[in-house]
């Protein structure tokens, strides 16, 4: 071996290799450990309407660990994440001492039962609102679906000049609705070839010529028959 020089030569320059991998490594922690990088400033961007600014200052200190070159952003964007009107969060460093957050709150479409609300894109968030907003209920993992059928029931309801105020889907999957004059609508379950909002459709067909020339309030409307409805007013008992 001692008298091979080209074997020699890949030793040494193996052990060289190493050496400096091993140097390399340190000076990686030591600039990743160096109080002379510091963090010392966290700036936030965007329009925030239901979250603090000290309250994303502090999410963000809570999972940072480390100098400038050391703190993990994904960590510190998962922490933000969980603020409850948050919705899409960036964070990148910005030379020397500071991170720059741009936050993107959620929009709130519905109230979601009694303890949380539905955003715009079907997402449920633990959150309060005193807006004035429809009510959804469903079973666990629904919330996306009740709000796609929110959107269609509004569009089919939109000739009438009505609104849904109140969709329910109950744990048998039917659908119910109550309208902004307190009309309440039975949809009943889908039919596999027939959506409940067709039922919906043929109900706002012949509106004009049924239940809009009565002079009753209506109170009740039953679309669950399959070639008509059933109509109950106040003043009527059955």
């Amino acid at each position: 071996m001692w008298d091979n020089p080209r074997l020699l030569n890949s030793v040494a320059g193996f052990l060289t290799g190493i050496a400096l991998l091993l140097l390399g490594f340190a000076a990686v922690q030591l600039l990743l450990r160096s109080p002379l990088f510091l963090l010392r400033e966290i700036t936030v961007r965007g329009s925030l309407v239901h979250t603090k600014r000290s309250q994303i200052e502090q999410a963000a200190r809570e999972r940072i660990e480390g100098n400038f070159f050391g703190v993990d952003l994904g960590e510190v964007r998962e922490g933000l994440e969980r603020l409850p009107w948050v919705r899409r969060v960036n964070v990148r460093r910005v030379w020397p001492d500071r991170l720059e957050v741009r936050l993107e709150e959620r929009v709130a479409l519905a109230h979601w039962g009694d303890d949380a609300l539905i955003d715009t894109d079907g997402e449920r968030f633990a959150a309060h609102s005193d807006a004035l907003l429809p009510y959804f209920a469903g079973p666990d993992g629904t919330e996306a679906e009740v709000a796609r059928r929110y959107h269609i029931f509004a569009a089919v309801l939109a000739p009438l000049g009505k609104e849904p105020v109140r969709v329910v889907l109950t744990p048998r999957y039917a659908w119910q609705l109550r309208l902004q004059d307190g009309m309440q609508v039975m949809l009943g379950r889908d039919a596999p070839d027939r959506p409940v909002e067709a039922r919906l459709a043929r109900f706002v067909a012949v509106y004009a010529e049924t239940v809009g020339k009565m002079q009753q309030q209506h109170a009740y409307v039953d679309l669950r028959y399959p070639n008509g409805f059933a109509l109950r007013v106040p003043d009527l008992k059955g």
